[in-house]
């Protein structure tokens, strides 16, 4: 028989179960953590690309800002709509219209660093009753997730793509 999932109270009153808080945590960790190794990446390094059609470290970052700014999104309107929310995310459009390579490092650390924190937040205050609410991720066909399914990916897919900018910084399979 499954253990039940354990609820522990947040600072803000709510109840939070022990795989969402866990989320949160991780994902506060993270930001908190790979910051400063973010910083101490050179820009030449942080905007070299390995090939002409691959992303640079730069642009992998871009993509997790623009990723975050859909989850958001979907982590928002997701706990309000009565049908799922249709919100799907066309990754090469996105990090090609914000043109991540023009930016600086700093700017780009910074905005993945606070959208990550805002994230973080409404996790947090989510409550729990939404939590089962689905959201559809697909492009053509309907594709249903959790709210509380897509957050714990949400941390898993940003693992996978800091692997990517600094390699083996996390234990992680994904998709």
């Amino acid at each position: 028989m499954d253990s039940p999932i354990q609820k522990t109270r947040t600072e803000n009153g709510k109840y939070m179960n022990s795989e969402m808080k866990s989320v949160v945590n991780d994902l506060n960790e993270i930001v908190n953590s790979f910051s400063g190794k973010l910083n101490s990446i050179s820009d030449d390094s942080f905007a070299v690309k390995p090939l002409p059609n691959k992303w640079s470290k730069k642009e992998v970052l871009g993509h997790l800002i623009d990723s975050s700014h859909t989850n958001l999104r979907r982590f928002v309107v997701g706990q309000h709509e009565h049908k799922p929310p249709h919100l799907i995310y066309e990754q090469e459009f996105w990090v090609t219209a914000n043109d991540y390579q023009q930016e600086s490092p700093q700017s780009i650390i910074a905005l993945w660093a606070l959208i990550n924190k805002r994230i973080a937040a409404v996790l947090s205050k989510m409550p729990e009753s939404t939590y089962n609410n689905s959201v559809d991720t697909g492009r053509g066909d309907e594709s249903l997730h959790s709210l509380q399914w897509l957050a714990a990916d949400y941390v898993k897919h940003m693992k996978h793509h800091l692997n990517q900018i600094i390699p083996n910084s996390y234990p992680v399979n994904y998709p």
